[in-house]
C-alpha cells in the first residue's frame, strides 16, 4: 500500500507519529499497522523501527496484528465493572463465538477490552470502531451487532 497521501498531510516530525499511525491503521482493511507501514513511517519521520513499534505497542487502540473489520471495545473501568461489563463481555463472546482478544473466523469482528472509554455517566459502555454506545444491555447489544452485520451485508453483498 502507498502511504504517501497520508504522509502529505503531516510534516515529517516525530510529534506527528501518533496521528500518522491512526490514519494508516484506519486505511488498512484489517485495522492494523503492517510491517511495511512501520518501515515507511520510520523512513518518513527519520526515526527507528523501535520508536514506531514502541508507540504501536503502547497504545491499546493501535495494533501490529491483523484484526477484524470492526473492533468492539468493552469498557472495563471500575464504574463499568459495577454495572455489568463482564456480563456484556460474556454476551458478546456468545453472540460472536469468540474470546476476548480474538477475531471472528469471517474477519468481521475483533473483541477487545479498554480500561476506560470516558463514558462513566452511562455505564456499561462499548465502542464499535469509533462509535460509542452507552448503557448497553442485552437487547441493545443484539441490536448494535445486528446493525453492523446488516451494513456489512449491504456493503459486501
Amino acid at each position: 500500500m502507498d502511504y504517501s497521501a497520508i504522509f502529505q498531510k503531516y510534516a515529517p516530525l516525530h510529534e506527528n507519529l501518533l496521528m500518522i499511525l491512526h490514519e494508516v491503521q484506519s486505511a488498512e482493511p484489517r485495522n492494523y499497522v503492517p510491517p511495511e507501514a512501520v518501515q515507511s513511517i520510520a523512513d518518513y519521520l527519520n526515526t527507528t523501527l523501535a520508536a514506531v513499534y514502541g508507540v504501536v505497542g503502547y497504545y491499546s487502540m493501535l495494533s501490529a496484528e491483523p484484526r477484524g473489520r470492526h473492533i468492539i471495545r468493552v469498557c472495563t473501568s471500575p464504574v463499568c465493572r459495577m454495572n455489568g461489563c463482564f456480563d456484556l463481555l460474556q454476551a458478546l463472546q456468545e453472540q460472536l463465538g469468540l474470546a476476548l482478544g480474538e477475531t471472528s473466523l469471517d474477519g468481521l469482528f475483533s473483541l477487545e477490552s479498554s480500561e476506560c472509554l470516558g463514558n462513566c455517566h452511562f455505564p456499561p459502555s462499548l465502542m464499535v470502531d469509533e462509535k460509542l454506545y452507552s448503557s448497553v444491555n442485552s437487547e441493545s447489544l443484539a441490536a448494535i451487532i445486528g446493525r453492523v452485520r446488516t451494513r456489512e451485508e449491504a456493503a459486501h453483498g
